[in-house]
């Protein structure tokens, strides 16, 4: 029989039991729902509200099935709905009477926004230590290439020569920012919701404050209405994993175009690609191109969520239902994404020698031309003028602006003189390039090493 069977005259529907039911998937809180359990009960009695002796039996029974669940001794029921009802028909099995004081001063919808909060708290220090651990692999490359060059792209062609130390740094303020977008959605799951009841608190002196230091809460809920209707900081993690995927899938990208034969910058270890059942010469980057994919589930797990929540009146309604399986969907595909990329980064192979001779390509060093003339005095608009004509003249002599000759270079201005090819080599067009946030090894430097502070 159900908990709540007393107003009704008959049985739910076989139909309406699997429809209704969110065991299949909410059993993952049961860790949290038991340690929220503990800490109700604890302060029940501590409160005088139900027996001392009771309270310290449901505490002792239910840390007797926190050990069962976590060894996988306990099968949970269908027809107990969810983890909160199962627990509670659990305890009550096991201790006798005393079990049925538990849910005293509480209800499902404050439980389970308790629950979904302790696990999303949970969920973005994992995330953060994830992002740290890529984080320092990305550092450590970039620190063993400060002075790897390589061509830097706009419109995905060449553009000026920059480090692949410079280009690594780039996505380590990407992940820099992931990492502070999970702190702030940890800091707003960080929100003792319980003791909202139903919507309207409760009738019992609840100690809030007291429940909140038993669960490490740095504070309680304001509204009961909100508390129970509040879904925000699922969003907030949904959003910053969106994000992170689209950083992880836009590195991924770049990969996967480096080891295509044409631009042959990295090499993927054998151990992180796959071949072809039919052409066995293929060596496929299936772990990049996957989380490529798999961001686009993120960001639907995103929009579900945003969805369903976007028509709801207070209080609860059971479409909040729906925003566990979108969020543990998002959970396990960005912990996944991020732990086989990190291992994935560890591997790969930078064809130094390659980037440094694609660097040397494509006139990269143009703009240092037109650097270089206004220099000597000559206004940066005509001087844009002059190297563009330098270019132009270049693709038909199928030429680099390095082969040609003072002479030929004076013929288009008078300006130049023999120190331009020093000015123009991809050492000095890098090194030139020394402000803060430029590749110019020294700025590179001071960002690996902010960047290092900030992981302490």
């Amino acid at each position: 029989m159900k908990l709540w069977a007393g107003r009704f005259g008959k049985a739910t529907d076989a139909l309406v039991d699997d429809f209704h039911s969110s065991i299949s998937f909410d059993q993952r809180l049961f860790e949290q729902d038991i340690q929220g359990s503990i800490a109700h009960a604890t302060m029940l009695g501590e409160q005088g509200i139900i027996p001392r002796e009771d309270a310290e039996k449901i505490v002792a029974g239910l840390k007797g099935i926190l050990e069962d669940a976590r060894e996988g001794k306990i099968t949970w029921q269908t027809d107990s709905e969810d983890i909160h009802m199962n627990v509670e028909s659990l305890l009550t099995e096991r201790i006798g009477e005393a079990g049925k004081r538990l849910h005293t001063g509480r209800s499902r919808n404050d439980q389970v926004a308790l629950d979904t909060r302790m696990y999303a708290r949970k969920a973005c220090r994992e995330t953060e230590d994830l992002l740290k651990e890529l984080l320092q692999v990305l550092l450590d490359t970039a620190q063993e290439n400060l002075h790897t060059v390589m061509p830097g792209y706009t419109h995905l062609q060449k553009a000026q020569p920059i480090t692949l130390a410079h280009h690594l740094t780039a996505y380590v303020q990407m992940f820099l920012r992931d990492r502070e977008r999970f702190r702030r959605a940890g800091e707003a799951a960080d929100v003792m919701v319980l003791g909202s009841g139903a919507l309207a608190g409760t009738t019992y002196p609840l100690n809030r404050e007291r429940v909140a230091e038993l669960l490490g809460f740095s504070r309680i809920s304001e509204n009961s209405l909100d508390g129970v209707s509040d879904r925000d900081f699922l969003l907030d993690y949904l959003s910053a994993a969106s994000i992170c995927m689209m950083h992880l899938s836009r590195f991924c990208e770049e990969l996967i175009l480096w080891n295509t034969n044409e631009f042959r910058f990295v090499e993927m270890d054998d151990g992180f690609a796959t071949g072809s059942s039919i052409m066995p010469q293929k060596k496929n980057p299936d772990v990049a191109e996957l989380i490529r994919g798999k961001t686009g589930r993120v960001y639907g797990d995103l929009m579900g969520l945003l969805t369903v929540m976007k028509g709801i009146p207070l209080a609860y309604n059971k479409d909040m239902q729906e925003d566990k399986e979108s969020f543990f969907d998002a959970r396990d595909t960005l912990v996944k994404s991020l732990t086989v990329f990190t291992a994935m980064l560890k591997t790969v192979t930078f064809r130094k020698d390659v980037m440094e001779k694609g660097a040397s390509g494509g006139f990269t060093n143009a703009t240092d031309c037109a650097d270089y003339l206004v220099r000597k005095g000559v206004p940066f608009r005509d001087a844009h003028k002059v190297v563009g004509e330098l270019v132009a003249h270049c693709l038909t002599e199928d030429k680099a602006l390095l082969d040609l000759t003072l002479e030929e270079l004076k013929s288009f201005h008078p300006a130049f003189e023999q120190d331009v090819f020093g000015d123009l080599s991809m050492k000095a067009c890098v090194e030139k390039r020394n402000i803060p946030g430029a590749p110019a090894p020294e700025q590179v430097q001071a960002a690996i090493d902010s960047a290092r502070k900030q992981l302490v």
